[in-house]
């Protein structure tokens, strides 16, 4: 029975009730004594709420916030998330009784049900206030069903921000619970049950027990899987990368790369391709050196570089994630805590910024002005645009909630850093910027190109510098290139040296969390809230995981897992749970149940039908083999069994063919490819990767503790060409720790 059908039922027995409970007073009972005010970080207990409103919302914290800003008419209480649910044991969905849900209390909550339901018996007004998204709106359904309140009544208020103001508009304006909104999620909690329940056991049949297979998370696993085959299949060509420095007769200094031979372009792509051996890098070279070299052609455009849009949760992830190091669940804890609110002095609890999960660029039209106000009083004129920026979210946007921005843009980041801690202080300053600068003029840049000839070679420079900073006074902006200076049509320059470098083109890089968010995004795959789970889900279950330049990579169980999965689910039918396009049709029929365009149980049923089907043809496999461990080449020193490469929680370690009979482990010590800076000469000692106590990578001398070299950054066995010291490695730069210099590797366009 869907929510709403369930909600006719009910609506004249929950009246009934009502009336009644009105009619009868509850009788009146002693003073409690007075107790010390408890944490408020602790369900608060009670079970009176005689005369009062009693407001339901999910966390402990909100419940503090809230209850601070409505006073003592009100009495605050938290659900702690949901407070039924389907059972973990089995699948509970009756499939021959239209996919009827099974759902029960939730384990522990009977105490906490008792409660509310005694609170709400003697509340003159109960008010749901559980997160406004679908989740929230679904737990406040089923907490009207436990507590049988009449949902054809206006129960239910939604919080954007939690601020007096706001707090209080929603309070005195409540709403009906949006059964479209509890469809869509019981659509998406059944798909995902039917999916889940039905895939996982037929993988521990035919793989091993104890995997699992999700809607989403089998196409997050394929992606990874995918772009791993492409990084094997790829075979590297080489090609060389020539350059000449050279100086005009006043002193400015162009750096020239080789980027045409015979008036033919060497390029493809970013990358000189074509200078694919190194008698065409000499044949430049010559030309360079016996003929003069002449500037041919200046070229400056000023172009205007937008404002970047307010974050939105999955835009939010990913730059928490490159600019912070922040994992996306860290995040999305983070931003809750400022969410759901701090004590400020002077002003009680105020929630910092908006609801965070959310797939809107709106912004509200208060917000518009307050930020514009706030950047007439504190910068020129010129950082001002004469309207307020707009921007439009891309694909089915939920356009109820706004983007993500502080609920009060006078409360700097400064100002509060005494108060935050350091990591609400970071994500917090970051949203703060964003939001801040989307507001802001555009930045003006400037591209310069320079080109040169020597004989029959051609040579270019590009760079870009800031004009204005417009909006980048407060968000940064990634130039492309640096400063050139401007040179003459036809002035000579005199070469002071030439190099040539043989490279070679490099795979495409495997995933990051902030990446694959961004992949799933543009594919239509996910919701704002699953972003932050998926990653964390497939690491638990030991499919992939992190590498030294924390991107995944699948394991041999996860690659096990995807053939198997592509082999019988990637078909072009409604069971096709590992392609893309398949999953985000799926998302797009759960935006249509939320929209009443469809009916939940028509998308389940289509699903279901093809999808049933498909399992029970799988059923017929063979059972897939995993992959033996990796002898290597050892015998265990206690017991003198063969020693093999297991895979565990923290990634890949030695240990004996004998377990558990032989307990004997190591750890593997993943050399760089570098000697030992102190002791490779002359003792062979190997640079390795270790791990920290706390988990963070470091890099030593495999001679430990008999060489004591050490470095937090990776050696890359090159010398500076500046000072002759150490360089160093972290992703694509190279640099020297000692005088600064820094060179980037090219990237492939491949």
């Amino acid at each position: 029975m869907s929510p709403k059908e369930t909600a006719a039922a009910a609506k004249k027995t929950a009246a009934t009730k009502k009336n009644a409970t009105k009619k009868a007073p509850a009788a009146k009972k002693p003073a409690a004594k007075k107790t010390p005010a408890k944490s408020t970080t602790k369900r608060a207990t009670g079970t009176s709420a005689a005369g009062k409103t009693l407001v339901i919302v999910e966390s402990p914290s909100k419940a503090a916030t809230l209850s601070g800003i409505l006073g003592k008419d009100y009495v605050v209480r938290a659900s702690i998330g949901h407070i039924r649910d389907l059972p973990r044991s089995r699948m509970a969905i009756d499939i021959e009784h239209d996919f009827k849900p099974e759902y029960i209390l939730v384990k522990g909550k009977a105490t906490l049900k008792n409660e509310l339901a005694a609170l709400a018996k003697s509340a003159s007004n109960v008010l749901l206030a559980s997160d406004p998204d679908r989740e929230g709106e679904a737990i406040a359904w089923h907490l009207a069903d436990v507590l049988e309140l009449d949902t054809s009544e206006k129960c239910r208020v939604r919080f954007y921000e939690i601020t007096a103001g706001a707090v209080r508009s929603a309070i005195q304006t409540p709403d009906f619970i949006d059964l479209n909104k509890v469809d869509a999620q019981q659509a998406r909690r059944v798909l995902d049950r039917l999916v889940g329940y039905t895939l996982s056991p037929l993988l521990w049949k035919k793989i091993r027990y104890g995997l699992s297979a999700g809607r989403v998370q089998s196409v997050a696993l394929n992606l990874i899987c995918e772009r791993e085959r492409e990084i094997q299949r790829f075979v590297p060509d080489p090609y060389w990368v020539v350059t000449v420095k050279a100086s005009a007769p006043d002193g400015r200094v162009y750096e020239l790369k080789a980027d045409r031979m015979d008036g033919k372009s060497l390029m493809k792509g970013s990358l000189p391709l074509l200078i694919d051996t190194e008698e065409k890098a000499d044949a430049i070279l010559a030309e360079v050196r016996n003929n003069p070299l002449r500037v041919s052609e200046f070229r400056l455009k000023e172009s205007l570089r937008t404002a970047p849009a307010p974050f939105r949760t999955s835009t939010l992830q990913q730059e928490a994630s490159r600019r912070l190091s922040m994992a996306p669940r860290r995040t999305m804890r983070v931003a809750q805590e400022l969410y759901e609110g701090l004590n400020l002095p002077g002003r009680g609890h105020v929630g910092m910024i908006t609801y965070m999960r959310t797939d809107s660029l709106r912004l509200s039209d208060e917000a518009l002005t307050a930020c514009r106000d706030y950047l007439a009083k504190n910068f020129s004129s010129d950082y001002l645009p004469g309207k307020p920026n707009h921007y439009a979210a891309p694909g089915r946007a939920q356009d109820a909630h706004e983007a993500i921005r502080p609920t009060d843009v006078t409360l700097t980041p400064d100002s509060v850093k005494d108060i935050l801690t350091p990591e609400q202080f970071r994500l917090y300053d970051l949203i703060w910027r964003r939001f801040v600068a989307c507001q802001m003029t555009p930045a003006v840049t400037a591209r310069a190109t320079v080109r040169a000839e020597a004989g029959r070679a051609g040579l270019h420079q590009d760079g870009e510098s800031l004009v204005f900073d417009g909006w980048s006074a407060l968000w940064p902006l990634d130039l492309k290139g640096e400063q050139i200076a401007p040179a003459n049509e036809g002035e000579g320059l005199t070469p002071s040296s030439m190099e040539k470098e043989q490279r070679f083109t490099r795979p495409p890089a495997r995933y990051s969390e902030a990446t694959l968010i961004k992949t799933l995004e543009e594919n239509g795959v996910g919701r704002p809230s699953t972003y932050a789970t998926i990653a964390g889900t497939l690491d638990v279950r030991g499919y992939v995981e992190k590498n030294e330049e924390k991107r995944f990579c699948p394991t041999s169980l996860g690659m096990t897992v995807d053939e198997f999965l592509m082999k019988y689910f990637n078909r072009k039918d409604l069971s096709s749970i590992v392609d893309a396009g398949f999953t985000a049709q799926m998302e797009k029929e759960l935006d249509e149940v939320e929209e009443a365009q469809r009916r939940w149980l028509d998308v389940v049923r289509e699903f279901w039908g093809e999808f049933s089907h498909t399992v029970e043809e799988a059923q017929g496999a063979e059972r897939v083999p995993l992959p033996e461990p990796e002898l290597i080449g050892e015998n265990c020193p206690d017991c003198g069994k063969p020693l093999v490469k297991k895979r565990g929680r923290f990634g890949e370690f030695i240990a004996c063919s004998g377990y558990p009979d032989c307990r004997y482990t190591r750890a593997i010590l993943a050399t760089v490819g570098v000697k030992c800076p102190k002791c490779g000469e002359t003792h062979g000692g190997e640079v390795v990767r270790r791990k920290s106590k706390k988990g963070r990578t470091f890099y030593s001398c495999s001679r430990y503790p008999d060489c004591d070299y050490i470095s937090w950054n990776q050696p890359t066995g090159e010398r500076c060409p500046e000072c002759g010291g150490e360089l160093f490695r972290r992703g694509r730069t190279r640099f020297c720790a000692q005088c600064g210099y820094k060179a980037q590797d090219e990237a492939s366009d491949d």
